[in-house]
């Protein structure tokens, strides 16, 4: 039997292969912290690739962080230095986006960095076909140098509220417990996707809005039907 799941994952990748390009389709996957974006786009991928002989690339945006070294315009630990330095939007752009939009040479690489933001990492260079399909989740995805390059944009919505409970009991694994895991969340991550929420408006820009509240039962909230390209 198809669960609710299922059947959400099934129809966003309809919604995907319908898509008319001459260039790997680049599908986005933005949300707050601990909102099932990785989880998401893990089944999505699954999803799409049960359903196209299509090359499917899975890529996480967190390996794409910007060295913690060069994050020093802010103080370290405040919500602007999260929205603002956390992650390299021009390698983002450069090494990922552009080489799969029109006109790019398809050459991209999957990662530059762990995801401490200590280590760099080469992934080498892939080369992608032009009917590929890109699944990228991560946070800050609609940023004005990021936005464009996306073809299909899809925002995982939950509450503030759940995004802390989630985020603690997820993050208390490697902080020292799950208070400070609470506290990191409550003074750092909110306040900075604040700040991401105020300015970019990400659900209204969104091609696709997910409810992702109930894990078993995501809602679409929005989808706009594809015009092809």
């Amino acid at each position: 039997m198809t669960t609710i799941r299922q059947q959400v994952l099934g129809e966003v990748a309809d919604r995907i292969l319908a898509l008319r390009l001459r260039h790997p389709a680049r599908v986005g996957i933005d949300g707050h912290s601990a909102a099932g974006k990785t989880t998401l786009a893990d089944e999505l991928a699954a999803a799409l690739r049960a359903k196209t002989a299509r090359p499917v690339l899975r890529v996480t945006i967190d390996h794409f962080k910007r060295h913690v070294d060069r994050r020093t315009r802010y103080p370290p630990g405040s919500p602007e230095s999260y929205y603002f330095e956390m992650f390299d939007v021009d390698a983002i752009r450069d090494e990922l986006l552009v080489p799969l939009g029109p006109g790019g040479s398809r050459r991209y690489r999957s990662q530059i960095m762990d995801f401490s933001g200590l280590t760099p990492i080469d992934s080498g260079v892939h080369v992608a076909p032009d009917d590929a399909i890109l699944v990228a989740d991560g946070g800050f995805l609609q940023k004005p140098v990021l936005s464009r390059h996306w073809d299909l944009r899809i925002y995982l919505h939950i509450e503030l509220a759940e995004v802390l409970r989630r985020g603690t009991i997820r993050d208390q694994a490697w902080m020292d417990s799950a208070e400070a895991a609470a506290v990191r969340y409550s003074t750092y991550y909110i306040p900075g996707e604040e700040l991401y929420l105020a300015e970019i408006r990400p659900a209204e820009r969104a091609d696709i809005v997910i409810d992702n509240h109930d894990f078993d039962a995501p809602r679409i909230m929005r989808g706009l039907p594809n015009q092809g390209h």
